[in-house]
Parts: structure tokens; sequence; C-alpha cells
């Protein structure tokens, strides 16, 4: 594992999860400075910045001397991304023990604050095979779903967000 990689999940952990077991606090959309942040990470900001400038996933978002997570979060409190009109289908990555539930009651954020999307197929079985096992990928009719009104935010090239998604908009592929 690489540098850069241990240090965003250091990074993931203090700005998504946990930031009270470094010291860190966020305001109401997420934002802390970046000072403080390198002060508990025992980082540099050149490191914080070469995280957030070369990180695969984009999770990271720096505005002059703050800092947030983008998206994934599990603590109370929201944060805001632009609302988007989403591509026709996106994608969704679940484990095998899951997918029954999934199919029958829809996607929900269970401990984030919003449902996760993948953009490309292949993205959302990554994601599912992190839970074990052979993963099952659900097509999301997303162009549907946002024509009857759910909410799509951006989070980055390959994430997509959304509250929630209904059984009626769901697929296997």
């Amino acid at each position: 594992m690489t540098d850069r990689v241990r240090l965003s999940k250091r990074m993931s952990r203090a700005l998504r999860h946990d930031p009270a077991r470094i010291g860190v606090e966020l305001d109401a959309e997420g934002w802390t400075a970046v000072d403080a942040l390198v002060a508990a990470l025992g980082v540099t900001r050149a490191e914080v910045e070469d995280v957030v400038r070369n990180g695969t996933k984009q999770r990271y978002e720096l505005d002059g001397d703050r800092i947030r997570a983008r998206y994934g979060h599990s603590l109370p409190g929201r944060v805001e991304l632009p609302v988007a009109d989403p591509p026709s289908v996106l994608f969704h990555g679940t484990s095998p023990t899951t997918a029954g539930a999934v199919r029958r009651e829809g996607l929900r954020p269970m401990g984030r604050q919003f449902v996760h999307l993948s953009s490309d197929e292949a993205t959302a079985r990554r994601v599912g095979a992190r839970h074990g096992g052979t993963p099952v990928v659900l097509a999301v009719d997303a162009a549907a779903a946002a024509a009857s009104g759910v909410v799509f935010r951006h989070g980055n090239d390959d994430t997509w967000l959304a509250d929630a998604i209904g059984p009626e908009f769901l697929s296997a592929r």
C-alpha cells in the first residue's frame, strides 16, 4: 500500500466517520481547517493536497483553508452537493446475502448519508465484491427514478448519490 493510500484512509476516517478520534471538528457541511487536519494527522499540507489532487476517487474537496470529504459520511449532518441529472442507467453492487432485501425494499443509505451508485458496471462489481463473495450488480433506471422525483447528486466521476431508490427502478444484471 502506498503512502498516499495510507494517508487517504486516515483522512477518510477523520473526515467521513470519526473526527473526534483525532480531535478534529467538522462544521455542519463537513468542513474543517486544513491546518487542524494536518496537525492532527502529523503530516504536511503538501501531503494532504497530494491526496486531494491525485486520489483515484476524488473523495476530498479543498476550498481555501478548508477541507472536507465529498461523500460517504456516516456522521450526523449532511454534506450537500449540487443536484445533477444522472445518466439514464447507473449501477449498484451488493453482496448476495443482501441482494434479495434490496430487490424487495430498494436501496437505502443505511449508515451513510446517501445511497452510492456507480456510473459503470465494473465499478459496481468492485464495490460489491468488498462485501465478500461474488457480487450482485443491479442496474438502476436512473432516468425513470429522476422523472419520478428521486434527486441525484454527482459525488465524483464514478459515484452518484441519492437519498433512496425504490425497487421498481432496479433490475439484476
